[in-house]
């Protein structure tokens, strides 16, 4: 069966559905793939929790995209009659001159962000469950919270086929060929002959495209959810999600983060931030092992106030990274109309209503949206 599109995406997660929604509401005839059927716990959009923030510490040009994305988020939702995002607030604690508070306090004076810098008893004063040393700060920023990512990729999914999409689960990419100015998509339902294709497959893009699969990695992270013994002290309305800089990482100028949420259904939510080991999707051991819970529950119990027993749930979420951390989003060098729209590094969830409105620009255009130019091919992510 040969069939045509303007666009074709491959993967339904956050970032694919964000596409395939915004270019679907452009007008524009869109196919969308996935091999599994989303949202699903197989890669990086699941896990009943994720954070978005303002102040970002990773650096101050994604502080535009962020504040999009929150506005699409709400907008969403409000379609929806969803809530997708819960405002909390947000802290990040660390040593004063670390890269966690460094990083927020430039972003939040660079783009004139409420905050508030707080010494340690400060901050124990105004949340007493987080246990900051004194020689710890941390940073308040109102506009940080919570976003449900399952939820979020569900309404993401049904407004696009509300707009027209055509969504087809369980059906993977095969493969594809630049085809004059356009695509040709090989499915396992058939050829089709596209526009565009946008391949926003996440952990299984090293395994599609040969080009990049020595420039990322996919790392296996484990988070956790525990029963605190004082449940009012992590309720949502008055305790914050949090990031916590805790240790020198292995090599100079590196860090180790642990993060964390208020409780929903009665636990808190806790990972590290680039702490696991390299992994394949369709290999990864899917099962966390008592050692790393035990791992895990060490970082936390001396931060956290009653966390005296180890965690109650665990899984396994996979991040795609580049060398520098920072995202790849932009077309194959030898296919002008296909857009490779990962990795996103373990941060990108949050942004994927402002990324996908961007990459369904380019779909219609052909024009690289300047909003998304820092994360072209660049030193040390180049395509073979």
């Amino acid at each position: 069966m040969s069939r045509t599109a303007d666009l074709v995406v491959a993967g339904m997660g956050a970032l694919g559905g964000a596409v395939a929604l915004a270019a679907a509401r452009r007008g524009l005839s869109v196919v969308a793939l996935d091999p599994h059927l989303p949202p699903h716990t197989l890669g990086s959009s699941h896990g009943g929790t994720r954070i978005i923030r303002e102040a970002y510490f990773e650096d101050p040009l994604y502080v535009p995209l962020v504040q999009r994305a929150w506005r699409q988020w709400e907008e969403l939702g409000e379609r929806r009659g969803e809530m997708l995002l819960r405002a909390t607030g947000g802290v990040m604690i660390g040593p004063p001159d670390g890269v966690l508070v460094s990083g927020a306090l430039l972003s939040a004076r660079t783009h004139g962000l409420p905050h508030e810098r707080l010494q340690a008893a400060a901050a124990r004063a105004r949340f007493p469950a987080l246990r900051l040393a004194d020689g710890e700060v941390a940073v308040w920023e109102p506009r940080a919270g919570v976003l449900f990512p399952e939820a979020c990729v569900a309404a993401q999914l049904a407004d696009a086929r509300e707009a027209g999409a055509a969504l087809e689960p369980g059906v993977a990419l095969l493969g594809w060929q630049a085809d004059g100015a356009g695509v040709r998509v090989r499915t396992a339902r058939g050829e089709i002959a596209a526009g565009a294709l946008v391949l926003a497959c996440g952990a299984w893009l090293p395994q599609l495209l040969p080009a990049v699969r020595d420039l990322l990695q996919v790392e296996r992270v484990v988070q956790a959810w525990w029963a605190p013994d004082d449940a009012a002290a992590y309720d949502p309305a008055r305790f914050p999600i949090w990031i916590w800089e805790f240790a020198p990482g292995p090599n100079p100028g590196e860090t180790r983060f642990v993060y964390g949420f208020p409780r929903f259904e009665g636990r808190i939510k806790a990972a590290r931030h680039h702490a696991g080991t390299i992994a394949s999707p369709d290999t990864v051991a899917r099962e966390v092992s008592e050692a790393e819970r035990a791992a895990l529950h060490a970082d936390l119990a001396p931060r956290l106030t009653g966390l005296r027993a180890g965690p109650v749930r665990a899984c396994v979420c996979l991040y795609t990274n580049t060398p520098d951390g920072h995202f790849l989003l932009d077309t194959l060098p030898e296919a002008p109309r296909v857009f490779v729209a990962s990795a996103c590094s373990g941060h990108g969830f949050k942004f994927a209503p402002a990324l996908g409105e961007a990459i369904a620009a380019w779909a219609a255009t052909d024009a690289h949206p300047a909003a998304l130019a820092r994360f072209r091919w660049r030193a040390g992510v180049q395509p073979a």
